[in-house]
């Protein structure tokens, strides 16, 4: 079913890097969950109606809050597709993650209010009616919901989109939330035992957590994270594969929108090669990615003093003295000048978050272990931060 969707509905659907086939694919994701959900939403409805029962009633206004999702994704992916402006120059594709925060606040807004209704009719417990008309209706719900998870998880890894596999992972919890309510019917069927006003209370408070996973999921991006390890293991593979290059550091990932990032990097190249070479290398490493990775690089160029034996050497005892300090520790830009009676050592220092010490103390420590190599080291030390 879900390839028979993918051929009908978008057009050149294999071209997953031109923007208007990941909207494509958006649209088709985000219309058949508002059709679903809201012909579940109206299924439920009758089927709680029918039984009286508020965890079906619960369960039925939320299919209708992933209606709503499933517009603002629309809404999201549309908006996310508009091209760069003059005030905009980076694009427009964070707005999905900004639909994403709106969806999460109407997940919020419905598991609130189910929460007092249902702790409301524990206050003031009703009687339900059991009925085999609502027990199909929520059998062919979580088969529905089930399905709907497949689809948009297929959708999401595809276009590797964040809305999407959240939208599948919120599926998979209907089908969770609805079993339970079926679970609650068949106790008050066969043991006459009424849970519907708990069972509504734990599906509301279900559906709080997966507001709050979603804000979680969607606010991240926007506040700047991390890229995938395998990613940054991917470009630098490709930068370092060319045999000038001698290393890199400082990758940074700026994270516009899926499909269109920017990245900046250092790469080191031999402090003999010659200028224009070196440019030129560059040069044709940053169209590479770009060609590639459909996004924008700038390579800051660094030249080192590989051939330097002495400058090698010092610089591997300053390595270890760091790594002694704490592993996750490194430098680079690693160099040195002579004075009439003392070595500078110049060298960034890649401090992780999280160490436990001030930039002072560290300087100062790295400092007192290097002067206790030689008393003529005098470090100079830029402290810096591993963003990738």
């Amino acid at each position: 079913m879900t390839k028979l969707l993918i051929r009908l509905f978008v057009r050149d659907s294999n071209n997953i890097k031109d923007a208007a086939v990941r909207v494509r694919y958006g649209y088709l994701g985000s219309v058949t969950g508002i059709v679903l959900n809201i012909l579940l939403f109206a299924g439920k409805l009758i089927a709680g109606i029918i039984s009286g029962a508020i965890s079906v009633t619960a369960d039925a206004f939320n299919n209708l809050s992933d209606a709503g999702s499933s517009i603002v994704s629309l809404v999201g992916f549309k908006m996310a597709a508009q091209p760069a402006d003059e005030e905009h120059p980076f694009g427009h594709g964070r707005m999905e993650y900004v639909s994403g925060l709106i969806i999460s606040f109407l997940i919020l807004l419905m598991g609130f209010e189910l929460a007092h209704e249902s702790v409301l009719k524990m206050i003031s417990p009703k009687d339900i009616r059991f009925s085999w008309l609502t027990l199909c209706i929520l059998i062919a719900s979580v088969l529905v919901k089930l399905w709907m998870g497949l689809f948009n998880l297929t959708l999401g890894k595809r276009i590797n989109s964040t809305s999407m596999k959240a939208t599948a992972a919120d599926s998979i919890s209907d089908c969770i939330s609805t079993s339970a309510v079926i679970v609650a019917m068949l106790v008050f069927y066969f043991a006459g035992v009424n849970i519907d006003s708990i069972i509504g209370l734990l599906v509301a408070l279900f559906i709080l957590y997966n507001g709050v996973k979603t804000f979680r999921e969607s606010l991240t991006p926007l506040l700047g994270t991390k890229p995938d390890k395998e990613f940054v293991d991917e470009i630098t593979a490709a930068v370092e594969k060319y045999p000038d290059i001698v290393g890199t550091h400082d990758l940074i990932v700026h994270d516009y929108g899926v499909g269109n990032l920017i990245i900046s990097m250092h790469a080191e190249v031999p402090m003999q090669m010659e200028f224009n070479a070196a440019h030129e290398l560059v040069d044709m490493i940053e169209d590479e990615l770009k060609k590639k990775y459909n996004c924008l690089v700038t390579i800051h160029m660094d030249p080192v003093a590989v051939n330097d034996e002495r400058v090698m050497a010092v610089k591997a005892q300053v390595s270890e003295v760091v790594r002694n300090i704490d592993s996750r520790m490194s430098i680079h830009d690693f160099r040195m000048t002579d004075g009439r009676d003392r070595v500078n050592l110049i060298f960034d220092l890649v401090v992780p978050f999280g160490l436990g010490m001030t930039d002072a103390q560290v300087r100062e420590n790295v400092s007192a272990r290097v002067s206790a190599l030689d008393k003529a080291y005098c470090c100079v030390i830029s402290i810096d931060r591993e963003y990738a």
